[in-house]
C-alpha cells in the first residue's frame, strides 16, 4: 500500500507555495518531481566521484564506470530486456527515436511505408517526417475515435506490401490512452514489420516487459520516473542493433580509427557517442530504486483512484469538456471549458496554486483532429493526494466562473 504522507517527505518542492498558497503539482506528465535520494546521489556523486567513464584507469574514473554500468543493469531488469547489451542511454526519448529514425531508417528507400498514429507526440512525427524529406518515404497515419481510443481496423488496413516500419505511443500524452500495444506489435510482426513504441508516458505507470511485448524496440526518459532530466533510454533488440549502423561519431563509440577507415566498438557502445550524463545515469539507479520499493502495481493503483475521482469531480462542473475517455486510461486529465483558450483557465489555476500543463503538449495533429487550439491538462503522480484533488477541482470552479 502508498502511504503519501511518508513519500511526500522524499519530495521538498512540494512544501513550497505558489501564489502565496500551497503548491499542488499536476504536470507530472511533462515532468516529475525527483526524491532525495535522486539530488542526494547527485551531490555526492560531484563531491566524491566525478569523473570521466570508461577513459581512465585511476580510481574515481572506475567507480564513475560502474556506476553508470551498475545502472544499465538495473535499466535491463526494470523492462526484462535479454541483455545489457540491449540498453542504449540517450539523452531521452526524443534522441531515442532519433536514434532508430536515422540508423535503422537508413535500411530504408524512397516509397517504403512507416505507420503512425494521429495520437503521437511530435517527438515520434517529426524524427519520421525528416526521414520521408530525405529518402521519400511515405508515412500513414491511424486515426482514433470519439472516445479517443485508436481505430484497430484501419491500423491493421494500413499495412501493405510497401510497410517496412511502424512506430506508436505506449500511453497517449494528451488522451491518457493505454494503447493495446501487445496486440499492435503481434499483428506487425505477422506481416513482417518491425516496431518501436514510445514508452515515455507509459515507463512511469506501468509494468514494462520488452521481452513479452516483443517489440523490436521501446524509448523512454528518466525525467517523467522521479529522475534526473537529460537521460533516456532506448531498448532494441541485439540482433537489429548489430546490424544498424552508428548515427552519431566520437570518442567512446570506437575500435580503432585511422584517417583511413574507423571501426566501431560493441554494443551498447556503439551508439553512445561521446561523454554521457554519467552523473543523470548514476542518479537514474535511485529513482528506479524508489519505483521498484514502491511498487509498479501500487504505484498505478494510486495514480488511478486519485485522477478517476479527480475526472469524476470535473465532470460536474458545467462547461467542461474533457477529451480522452478511453475505456484502458492512464493518470491524465485534459479538458477545455466552454471554448476558452486553454492558457486563460491555466493562468487562473496558476494564480491559485495549481500547476497543470496548458497547450497542445507537442501533439499539434492530435489538436487538429479534435478540432481544439489545445487542452488543459492534469497529470497525477504516486506523491498526489485526494486532498488536492479537490484543490484541483475548486480551483478550475473558481476560474470558470471568472470566465463565464
Amino acid at each position: 500500500m502508498i502511504d503519501v504522507d511518508i513519500i511526500r517527505k522524499e519530495f521538498p518542492i512540494l512544501e513550497r507555495s505558489v501564489a502565496g498558497k500551497p503548491m499542488v503539482y499536476l504536470d507530472n506528465t511533462a515532468t516529475s518531481q525527483a526524491p532525495l535520494s535522486v539530488v542526494r546521489e547527485i551531490e555526492r556523486i560531484y563531491t566524491h566521484s566525478r569523473a570521466n567513464v570508461h577513459r581512465g584507469v585511476h580510481t574515481l574514473s572506475q567507480e564513475m564506470t560502474d556506476l553508470q554500468e551498475h545502472c544499465r543493469m538495473r535499466v535491463r531488469e526494470f523492462i526484462n530486456a535479454g541483455s545489457i547489451e540491449e540498453i542504449i542511454f540517450t539523452r531521452g526519448t526524443t534522441e531515442a527515436i532519433n536514434l532508430v529514425a536515422n540508423s535503422f531508417g537508413s535500411f530504408f528507400k524512397a516509397g517504403d511505408e512507416v505507420i503512425l498514429t494521429v495520437m503521437e507526440h511530435h517527438a515520434n512525427i517529426v524524427p519520421w517526417q525528416l526521414l520521408r524529406e530525405r529518402i521519400g518515404i511515405v508515412l500513414k497515419v491511424v486515426d482514433i475515435n470519439d472516445k479517443g481510443e485508436l481505430d484497430l481496423e484501419e491500423f491493421k488496413r494500413l499495412f501493405g506490401p510497401k510497410t517496412v516500419f511502424a512506430s506508436f505511443c505506449h500511453v497517449s500524452n494528451v488522451l491518457g490512452t493505454v494503447n493495446p500495444v501487445k496486440e499492435m506489435v503481434d499483428y506487425a510482426h505477422s506481416r513482417g514489420v518491425p516496431v518501436l513504441i514510445d514508452g515515455a508516458q507509459a515507463s512511469p505507470h506501468l509494468k514494462i516487459d520488452v521481452e513479452e511485448l516483443d517489440c523490436d524496440f521501446y524509448a523512454f526518459s528518466a525525467h517523467k520516473m522521479y529522475g534526473p532530466s537529460g537521460v533516456g533510454v532506448l531498448y532494441g533488440k541485439k540482433q537489429l542493433l548489430e546490424k544498424m549502423p552508428p548515427w552519431q561519431g566520437g570518442g567512446e563509440m570506437i575500435g580503432k580509427v585511422t584517417f583511413e577507415h574507423t571501426t566501431f566498438a560493441d554494443l551498447p557502445f556503439k551508439f553512445e557517442a561521446g561523454t554521457p550524463d554519467y552523473i543523470g545515469i548514476a542518479a537514474f539507479s535511485k529513482a528506479l530504486e524508489f519505483i521498484d520499493n514502491l511498487g509498479l502495481e501500487n504505484i498505478e493503483r494510486h495514480e488511478l483512484e486519485i485522477s478517476r475521482y479527480a475526472e469524476e469531480k470535473l465532470k460536474m462542473i458545467p462547461g467542461i469538456k474533457i477529451y480522452g475517455e478511453a475505456q484502458y486510461k492512464g493518470p491524465v486529465i485534459s479538458f477545455l471549458f466552454n471554448g476558452t483558450h486553454p492558457y486563460d483557465l491555466g493562468m487562473l489555476l496558476d494564480k491559485q496554486g495549481v500547476e497543470v500543463r496548458t497547450g497542445h503538449h507537442c501533439a499539434m495533429p492530435l489538436m487538429d483532429r479534435l478540432g481544439i487550439p489545445g487542452t488543459v491538462r492534469a497529470s497525477f503522480a504516486v506523491y498526489n493526494t485526494l486532498k488536492e484533488a479537490d484543490i484541483f477541482i475548486e480551483a478550475v470552479r473558481k476560474a470558470a466562473a471568472i470566465l463565464s
